[in-house]
């Protein structure tokens, strides 16, 4: 089985539109292993709406937090502890297993660990850039983060308005594999996430 682990540059940057597209792509199970916040509309119940296929799985949160802070933040409040080590992945059938993390590479979950202790040295990790200022530097940070952690980007996926120096200049000095754009849609439903879907799916099934 592959799993494919997403993470963003920071937050808001769409990476839980391009998880329900991966997810629908692949006809993958999906997991959030930490959710803090919103824990009646999260984003599981977001990537559910989006995924229209018959074959995917939503697996549940290994943490479910009450608040909307960076996940040490919110787990000391819900007074519980967060430890990579504990989050245990969900034994399924299904080819993939698509992995979505909070926030950007390094969000700590506890005083020691951050986002990037989640991810394992097998998984394909894609990276979601969204263009503003600042962008370049985040994403290319984001890369040699994990470049240092022995962890390896399998691509970047651009989202939002499209802004070609940016994603160029990101192209040529990452050196990693560019999947594809998300544009800024006027909305996203099912239908406009199995459109994207078709788009990426090879691609992806090459990861």
């Amino acid at each position: 089985m592959k799993h494919v682990f997403i993470t963003g540059i920071g937050t808001e940057v769409g990476k839980t539109v391009a998880s329900a597209i991966v997810t629908e792509a692949l006809q993958a199970d999906y997991f959030k292993p930490i959710q803090a916040g919103d824990l009646e509309n999260s984003d599981t119940h977001k990537v559910e709406r989006l995924v229209s296929n018959s074959v995917t799985k939503f697996h549940p949160n290994a943490y479910a937090l009450k608040t909307p802070m960076s996940p040490h933040a919110a787990a000391e409040i819900d007074q519980v502890q967060i430890k990579a080590e504990e989050v245990k992945r969900p034994t399924t059938t299904n080819d993939y297993l698509v992995i979505e993390g909070a926030g950007g590479l390094l969000v700590p979950i506890n005083s020691t660990q951050t986002i990037a202790d989640l991810m394992q040295k097998e998984d394909k990790i894609i990276v979601v850039s969204r263009h503003y200022l600042g962008s370049i530097n985040h994403t290319l940070l984001t890369i040699e983060a994990l470049k240092s952690r022995g962890l390896t980007c399998a691509g970047i996926i651009f989202s939002g308005e499209e802004h070609p120096a940016t994603e160029s200049i990101i192209e040529e000095m990452a050196q990693v594999p560019i999947l594809g754009r998300i544009d800024q849609e006027p909305y996203f439903d099912e239908n406009v996430v199995r459109e994207y879907a078709e788009i990426f799916r090879e691609k992806l099934k090459n990861l």
